[in-house]
């Protein structure tokens, strides 16, 4: 015999939170997940960024909220000296390349961390979009090299 059982959720649950746009969704997504993600809107500011990746990179992901991606990862090229990237190098990177092409981006980043060391990061974004328009960028980031 089988054996079902009910349970009637409490008077005041209003069911899953609801959200504007899939931006608001993934944001809410990567600031509940531990992996290293962060969530970009269209003109390269961040929505929410993981924990994860607030330990990875040595930020606040909180206080990078609001601000544009460069002015939270500080990027560097892959050259001996290691000098900041080029601004026309960096609408190449994947977080900003998936908005402007509106497709998968991937490809490695070399990052100063607060404390002045370098890391290298596989990073992989996906555009967001709100019906056929894009809206963001979703990147998962992986230590390179450890």
């Amino acid at each position: 015999m089988s054996f079902v059982e009910l349970s009637i959720p409490d008077p005041g649950f209003t069911g899953r939170p609801r959200f504007d746009s899939s931006l608001d969704l993934w944001g809410h997504t990567a600031r509940q997940a531990q992996e290293p993600c962060l969530v970009l809107d269209v003109n390269a500011n961040v929505v929410a960024a993981s924990p994860g990746c607030g330990e990875m990179f040595a930020f606040t992901a909180t206080d990078a909220v609001g601000r544009r991606l460069t002015d939270v990862l500080r990027l560097l090229d892959f050259n001996a000296v290691a000098g900041k990237l080029p601004e026309w190098e960096v609408d190449k990177v994947p977080p900003l390349l998936a908005i402007s092409t509106a497709v998968l981006a991937r490809g490695l980043l070399r990052l100063r961390k607060a404390d002045g060391s370098a890391v290298t990061v596989d990073a992989i974004s996906v555009p967001l979009r709100d019906g056929t328009r894009v809206v963001g960028s979703l990147t998962f980031f992986a230590p390179v090299g450890r």
